[in-house]
């Protein structure tokens, strides 16, 4: 072969070699292009949340990917990244199931569209129990936003003491977004509260003689006895009964307030020097002792029409209503002896696993 056709081939060689990467680069690109849009270039089997508690960037992306178990091109996921311009991520929480394009995927985070979180606030609760809660669902911890109800800049701002603006704490379930400061979530449980009382309830309690924050503290004590729904206007009605006639309120849950918890109170206990004890102190406590529903302040506004001035629970989570002390000693008896003898029977029962294990054990 002469030098010339040694040529020829080499020359037809390169041409071959340059067509062959020519054809893998573009199948590449194309490949590459195509899962750029498709719409399942990135899948999740189930509903994965990713939040950031910074602005972050795409190395902390894929390390929280990684870590919520989701497979992924991390070689793909960079130049998807860098070829969209979606590097950086916003402060949030970002909710995905299914199937995305890296433009729907990655945009979202960067242009800081989160995914609302759900919060549910329960009546009847405290402080300490509803900053717990609201902060497992948002980014900041329960002592900031228990701080909100010991703040006296906030507190004058808006006319409350501690236990008025707990008691607007209105139970319902709120959307907000994960960034939602302590103060912005408290605000928007206020304007709740505000937008659920009506003209006619405000008529009501003035007809009644008392402000809503009196009715609000008074249905915060009929939240906290009526167990069953159907008893909280005739519990209401009971209370009422006994600031119409002069009496003490003498409510149980007032003296767990005081106390700062909630168990079977002792004799002792009826005996603590606090504003809140109702047992001490006539009339109204000065504040709310938890969050009523509105149900429970309607209740309160409209109580059922009966003459009992006293209630003693009953084994079915509801109370048994008396109209005379007499009556109401006789029915307390009857609800001792029952309790004492759930006592006994959890006893026996301890004592008898107790036996079982050391038979077991030997």
């Amino acid at each position: 072969m002469n030098l010339q056709n040694l040529i020829s081939l080499k020359k037809t060689e390169l041409v071959t070699t340059l067509l062959i990467f020519a054809v893998i680069v573009t199948a590449v690109l194309s490949s590459r292009l195509l899962r750029l849009t498709s719409g399942s270039a990135v899948h999740f089997d189930q509903e994965i949340e990713l939040t950031f508690s910074e602005a972050s960037r795409l190395d902390s992306l894929y390390n929280l990917l990684e870590e919520k178990g989701v497979e992924i091109q991390r070689d793909e996921l960079y130049w998807a990244a860098n070829i969209l311009g979606w590097r950086s991520y916003q402060r949030g929480r970002y909710v995905f199931e299914g199937s995305y394009s890296y433009n729907d995927f990655l945009s979202r985070m960067t242009k800081g569209i989160q995914d609302p979180t759900s919060i549910v606030i329960l009546p009847g609760s405290t402080i300490p129990r509803f900053s717990e809660s609201v902060s497992g669902k948002l980014y900041f911890d329960q002592e900031e936003i228990k701080a909100i109800f010991t703040d006296s800049t906030y507190l004058k701002e808006k006319g409350l003491t501690t236990e008025q603006l707990f008691g607007r704490m209105s139970p319902d379930t709120y959307l907000t977004y994960w960034t939602t400061t302590p103060k912005g979530f408290i605000n928007k449980v206020l304007r709740e509260f505000e937008g659920s009382i009506s003209e006619d309830h405000l008529s009501r309690a003035e007809e009644l003689g008392y402000s809503l924050d009196e009715i609000v503290a008074l249905a915060s004590i009929v939240e906290w006895e009526a167990k069953l729904s159907e008893e909280k206007a005739r519990i209401s009605g009971l209370y009422w009964n006994r600031l119409n006639r002069g009496m003490r309120l003498q409510a149980d849950p007032t003296v767990n307030f005081a106390l700062g918890e909630r168990r079977r109170l002792l004799f002792e206990d009826y005996q603590i020097d606090h504003p809140f004890n109702t047992y001490l102190n006539r009339g109204l406590p000065p504040g709310p002792i938890t969050n009523p529903s509105l149900s429970t302040i309607e209740a309160t506004l409209y109580p059922e029409d009966h003459d009992y001035l006293y209630m003693v629970a009953n084994p079915d989570g509801g109370h048994v209503f008396t109209k005379t002390f007499r009556e109401h000693q006789v029915e307390s008896e009857k609800w001792r002896i029952w309790l004492r003898e759930q006592y006994r029977i959890k006893r026996q029962l301890e004592a008898e696993q107790e036996e079982a294990n050391e038979t077991e054990a030997s």
